[in-house]
C-alpha cells in the first residue's frame, strides 16, 4: 500500500516535467528558455514550502514520510532550472555565467539557494542524515533566498505571481510562528 501510494505521488511530481515537455514539443512556446525558467523554477519553489508545511498539517493529515521525497524532487527542478540558465541560456560559457552571475543580484541568491539545496539533497540520503539532519533548518534560508530570487527575476509582477507570493509568505508566517511556539499547529 505505501508502495502505491509512493508511486502515485511519483507520479504526481513529474506531472509538471510533462507539462513542460508538452508544452515545449507538441504545442509549442515562443520563448523555450524563460519557459523552462518559469515551470522549472515555480515548481522548486512551490515544492519547497509544501515540503515545509508538511509538518504544519500533521495532524490532520500526516504526510512526514513524503517530506523527503517532496524535498528531493523540489531539487530535481531546481537542477533543472539551473541547467537551463547554464546549458541553454548561458550555452556552456561559464565567462557569461560568471559575468550574468555578477551583474545580476539575484542570480547569485538563486545559485546560493541551489548549492544549499544541492547540500540539502546529498546529505537527505540514508547514508549521512543521521550525522546532517540539524543542518536541514537552512531551508528557512533557501526559502527567503528563492522568493527573493523568484521576485527580482521578474520584470514586472502579474496578478498570479503576487497571488503566489502571498501565499508563501502566509507559509512563512505560519512556519516563523510555529518555529518559535507561537502557535501550536
Amino acid at each position: 500500500m505505501v508502495l502505491k501510494k509512493q508511486l502515485f505521488l511519483v507520479i504526481l511530481l513529474l506531472l509538471p516535467l510533462l507539462f513542460l515537455l508538452y508544452s515545449l514539443f507538441v504545442t509549442g512556446v515562443k520563448d523555450p528558455i524563460k519557459y523552462i525558467y518559469t515551470i522549472t523554477g515555480a515548481t522548486a519553489l512551490t515544492l519547497l514550502y509544501i515540503t515545509t508545511s508538511i509538518s504544519m498539517i500533521r495532524k490532520a493529515v500526516n504526510l512526514i514520510k513524503y517530506r523527503r521525497t517532496i524535498g528531493l524532487f523540489s531539487f530535481f527542478y531546481a537542477l533543472l532550472h539551473f541547467l537551463n540558465f547554464i546549458v541553454f541560456d548561458m550555452e556552456l560559457k561559464f565567462s557569461s555565467v560568471l559575468k550574468a552571475t555578477l551583474e545580476k543580484p539575484f542570480i547569485y541568491l538563486g545559485l546560493i539557494a541551489f548549492l544549499i539545496l544541492l547540500f540539502m539533497a546529498v546529505t537527505s540520503l540514508r547514508v549521512f542524515f543521521t550525522k546532517y539532519y540539524r543542518y536541514h533548518k537552512v531551508i528557512y534560508a533557501v526559502l527567503i533566498l528563492a522568493s527573493i530570487h523568484f521576485v527580482m527575476a521578474q520584470k514586472a509582477l502579474s496578478i498570479n505571481q503576487w497571488f503566489y507570493l502571498l501565499i508563501m509568505f502566509i507559509i512563512g508566517i505560519f512556519k516563523f510562528l510555529q518555529r518559535t511556539k507561537m502557535i501550536k499547529i
